[in-house]
């Protein structure tokens, strides 16, 4: 007659599960967005931002979670919003600004990428690799900008297959 028992709803002393309290949070979900971004599960690890947003409050980094997922998803422009936000709490934030360069990169904001990851280089004292190799790319491209008439150039989506896309010159 287990039910009958004075210990209540609680586990014995001796079982093989781990210790469980209804007061205390079981998954760190800002670790848990970190993992499955690790791990390629974009749109996973976008809800446990979003979860751990709603638990610790927009810190920089759950801002800089928020902003990296949607990056990797391609919503480029609500990446921009988070990881600015990231920036206006925290401006001296090397990850923060090299982030919201990526971004600015990909949007086509290249000289503002490219004061970001200067800055992002200085504070780092230029250690991470990454920032690096984004500082040099935003360099090169700078430097490699043609400027064209827009209407000489002309391209089109050909679509490849049943979901390959090529762009090609059109004549």
């Amino acid at each position: 007659m287990a039910a009958c028992s004075t210990g209540g709803l609680r586990a014995s002393d001796d079982s093989p599960f781990a210790p469980y309290s209804a007061g205390e949070r079981t998954v760190d979900n800002l670790k848990l967005g970190h993992r499955l971004m690790a791990g390629g599960e974009h749109e996973l690890a976008l809800k446990a931002f979003t979860r751990a947003a709603g638990e610790d409050g927009l810190t920089t980094e759950v801002l800089m979670g928020l902003g990296t997922a949607k990056l990797a998803l391609g919503r480029l422009g609500q990446a921009e919003k988070d990881l600015r936000r990231a920036y206006d709490i925290e401006p001296e934030n090397p990850a923060v600004l090299n982030n919201l360069g990526v971004v600015l990169m990909e949007t086509g904001q290249t000289s503002e990428a490219e004061g970001l990851f200067r800055q992002a280089f200085a504070l780092d004292n230029g250690n991470s690799t990454e920032i690096r190799d984004n500082l040099r790319k935003a360099l090169a491209k700078l430097d490699n900008q043609v400027y064209s008439d827009p209407n000489t150039e002309a391209y089109q989506v050909v679509r490849r297959g049943s979901s390959d896309y090529l762009i090609a010159e059109f004549p």
